[in-house]
């Protein structure tokens, strides 16, 4: 980019999302100096562009006013990318349009020229789906503190590791048949997420969107019903049979994303309730003012598959779960499974494979009690095993793993994994490994649980006669996988990857 009209700083909310780990580095790219707002600061440490000498990572809760208003001190424009991933009803709309309303006054106080937002597009009036309407909400609560707001609308928004797309590709590649709420015909403009992000940098340079609002989608408006096919053509697949029926209601279409697709109810029965409403631009005023070459449907896809399979997702959808505090392991009863293995490999092998468990990989023994694991806490309304990882050997702090999400690392030495999957209690997985020699290592495996009640108490006992098998076939399995890899590097240094 260039032609900037101002030196001051930029301030980006979400920056551990979908959208803003997309954004911040772009805005890097283009010479901008960024300060992120960050609830945890140690969810960015592992990111390629957290050292960069342009940025400025503040910790803070956007429900600060003041502290939020000081930290937004100075800076031209403020991304405002918060919203709920879980259903817009009751509490979580009053939520999102109270922080809302703390960002507009912040903003307001500290001088800012104006917020920049991104919500989604949809038809007005009264049939708009909670979802929507939430957003709008929030977009009237944003300019409600006298800062000019530019939003932009809109609509799927087409990238790997987007909520909306992993549904379409999960949908298309694991049903031949789809019997489907009729809104399948609903007609939509979905957009690819690289053009998304070129409008969230464009309109800092045209004062022309300054206050305006505006709907962005790609060049082609499609029934979902199509899009599903040209996913089918994309990945190989055969005809997929789609047919609409209308007695499919949101609640019974998201418990069936639920089922099949990564994405969870709760997550998705907001995504579902916004698919019936019609989402479609009302002008082109965006692409007359900001110009870029809009990647159409079959493109979009393309480029995101092929991230996809290079095992290449800069960011994706379960990045933003929030953290849970650290639990006091030292106070309470809490339960223990203490095991270690001897590897003949050197520590940083060890540690890759060991921080490559899970997704596809998976556990490396005892499959099918971890897919039954799985399947029963998908079954009572936790993740499962289906939000897999996003990078098959990479892994940062805050990400999600299957059931777990990584609470602690430290690289080539320890990780640490939160279940989020529902127990009567707290677990925690704790993988630690240290070098015993050069060419040698000892990984340890420490399994933590603090029960809730009753419940809790009867859940540890019911599980402990499965631990000798399962933690007992993970550790051998890592160590005879990092074991292979280390005899693959001496005798092909360049096949280390492996690991």
């Amino acid at each position: 980019m260039s032609g900037r009209h101002s030196e001051a700083p930029l301030f980006v909310t979400g920056a551990t999302g979908y959208i803003g780990g997309r954004l911040v580095p772009r805005l890097l790219e283009a010479g901008y100096e960024v300060r992120c707002l960050v609830r945890s600061a140690a969810k960015l440490e592992q990111r390629p562009w957290v050292d960069h000498p342009q940025l400025k990572i503040i910790e803070g809760d956007v429900e600060d006013t003041d502290g939020l208003a000081e930290a937004m001190s100075g800076c031209d424009a403020a991304y405002y990318l918060i919203h709920s991933m879980i259903s817009a009803a009751g509490e979580y709309a009053d939520h999102d349009r109270k922080l809302a309303e703390s960002f507009a006054s912040a903003a307001e106080r500290a001088g800012v020229g104006r917020i920049i937002y991104l919500g989604g597009l949809g038809e007005l009036g009264e049939d708009l789906s909670q979802h929507l309407r939430s957003r709008r909400e929030v977009e009237a609560a944003l300019e409600s503190g006298g800062v000019p707001v530019t939003s932009f609308r809109a609509a799927m928004i087409i990238g790997s590791g987007s909520a909306s797309f992993e549904i379409l590709r999960y949908l298309v590649e694991r049903l031949p048949v789809m019997i489907t709420p009729k809104w399948v015909r609903t007609e939509t403009q979905p957009i690819a997420v690289r053009n998304v992000i070129h409008y969230l940098i464009a309109c800092l340079d045209e004062e022309q969107t300054i206050g305006e609002t505006l709907d962005i989608g790609g060049p082609e408006i499609l029934p979902y019903e199509t899009l599903m096919r040209k996913m089918a053509k994309q990945r190989g697949l055969g005809r997929r049979w789609i047919i609409p029926v209308p007695v499919l209601t949101p609640k019974l279409s998201s418990l069936w994303i639920d089922f099949v697709t990564p994405v969870n109810r709760d997550i998705a029965r907001p995504l579902a309730e916004g698919l019936r409403n019609r989402t479609v631009c009302r002008d082109d005023r965006a692409a007359r003012l900001m110009p870029q070459d809009l990647y159409d449907v079959d493109t979009a896809i393309s480029a995101a598959l092929s991230k996809t399979r290079g095992s290449n997702i800069e960011t994706i959808w379960s990045m933003a779960g929030e953290m849970k505090g650290d639990p006091d392991w030292s106070g309470g009863t809490v339960f223990s499974e203490n095991r270690s293995i001897d590897v003949n490999a050197p520590a940083d092998i060890t540690f890759r494979t060991a921080s490559s468990i899970g997704g596809e990989r998976g556990y490396y023994g005892g499959t099918w009690l971890w897919r039954l694991r799985g399947w029963m806490d998908q079954l009572i309304g936790g993740p499962g095993l289906r939000r897999g990882r996003r990078d098959p050997v990479e892994v940062n702090y805050g990400e999600a793993l299957d059931f777990w999400r990584v609470g602690r690392i430290v690289p080539g030495h320890h990780l640490v994994l939160a279940a989020e999957m529902i127990v009567p209690g707290e677990a925690e997985l704790d993988l630690k490994v240290e070098p015993t020699g050069e060419e040698s290592s000892r990984l340890n495996l420490v399994a933590r649980f603090r029960p809730k009640g009753l419940f809790g108490l009867l859940y540890w006992y019911s599980v402990m006669p499965l631990h000798a098998f399962v933690f007992g076939s993970l550790l051998n399995g890592i160590a005879d996988e990092a074991e292979a890899a280390a005899n693959k590097a001496k005798s092909d240094p360049a096949q280390i990857d492996a690991a």
